[in-house]
């Protein structure tokens, strides 16, 4: 049920048959895109299908095409961007269920199974799990875990089992499709766009969908894993400051969309209460002999500062371009 009780058809769609879409924009990602592809095939099922979007790149397309799997290319047809991507995968899948898998992050054994259990309660709307970074050239020692958000991964702060969130990590999530259907898609004009590091769209979205049905549960479900490739260029600290800074300006332009209280909801408590915390204990470390402690507690500052001052120029600058509020996808 959405919106005041009117309920949404999923009769068209096979019941728990899933589409993993893939969204790629670079050629330099092919190994892990590849990798990620195999991983995902030994997992789905005669009823599953695998969709693989590119964006705006027509020698990636082409690459794609020619690589021998059981999978449907499609080109993006809407927006560049990563929730462009996404929208396009939505106009064909037909799955009941829709999963997002990044380009870069490999799904672990049982990662399907995993996400697809929990819709067997029928107020399960969405289902997501760990992203866990592999860090290609090494962690950095100055790099805290609390904002391991930054490269795309789970960091400190979510639930270690099952259990209800606001919005999930965006390289291992899942919806069922007919709530796209019925509120529509990803706002496009949020969300990656090739070195945009912009984001948030997963969140905007998450935060529609429970305005319209306030029973729908989006789970966190840890059980369902992906490795996260993390490249030396995520690993410098100009990014960590890049994302910090897009990540501020996003959350403003989502509060606009949806309300501030929901916007910075989670925020709140990962301000106040891990943040806080993860500090504290960096400052301990440099004390008992880690002196890369103190330097991951300054990080952390730095982090809270910059996010916090993109949020304030974006809400008095805006973030949208031409001030556009669109969701992107409409049903079709």
């Amino acid at each position: 049920m959405l919106n005041g009780g009117h309920s949404i058809s999923a009769d068209r769609y096979l019941t728990n048959s899933v589409t993993v879409v893939v969204c790629a924009y670079t050629r330099d990602r092919w190994s892990t895109l590849r990798d990620a592809l195999e991983a995902t095939l030994r997992q789905v099922t005669r009823e599953d299908e695998l969709l693989v979007v590119v964006d705006h790149n027509e020698a990636l397309l082409a690459q794609c095409r020619e690589y021998l799997g059981d999978f449907v290319v499609l080109s993006n047809r809407n927006s560049p961007g990563l929730s462009g991507a996404r929208n396009t995968a939505l106009d064909e899948a037909q799955g009941s269920i829709v999963v997002f898998l990044d380009d870069d992050a490999i799904p672990l054994d049982g990662w399907l199974d995993a996400l697809r259990s929990p819709y067997v309660d029928n107020r399960v709307y969405g289902v997501g799990g760990l992203a866990t970074p592999r860090w290609l050239d090494g962690q950095p020692r100055w790099f805290p875990e609390e904002f391991l958000w930054v490269v795309g991964c789970s960091h400190p702060g979510l639930p270690a089992d099952s259990h209800p969130v606001r919005n999930l990590v965006g390289a291992n999530m899942s919806f069922r499709k007919c709530a796209f259907d019925r509120i529509g898609g990803f706002a496009e004009q949020l969300g990656r766009r090739g070195t945009r590091l912009l984001g948030c769209e997963e969140t905007e979205f998450s935060i529609r969908l429970a305005q319209a049905c306030p029973s729908a549960i989006i789970l966190h479900e840890p059980a369902s894993r992906v490795e996260h490739h993390v490249t030396q260029q995520r690993a410098s600290l100009s990014y960590f400051v890049r994302r910090c800074w897009a990540e501020g300006i996003s959350k403003a332009e989502v509060a606009r969309r949806v309300g501030r209280s929901r916007a910075l909801s989670t925020e709140r408590h990962y301000a106040l209460r891990v943040l806080p915390r993860g500090i504290l204990t960096g400052f301990l470390d440099s004390i008992t002999g880690d002196m890369w402690g103190a330097a991951r507690s300054l990080v952390m500052i730095l982090g809270l500062a910059t996010t916090a001052v993109g949020y304030c120029i974006g809400t008095i600058c805006g973030a949208s371009d031409n001030g556009k509020r669109d969701t992107g996808y409409v049903s079709r």
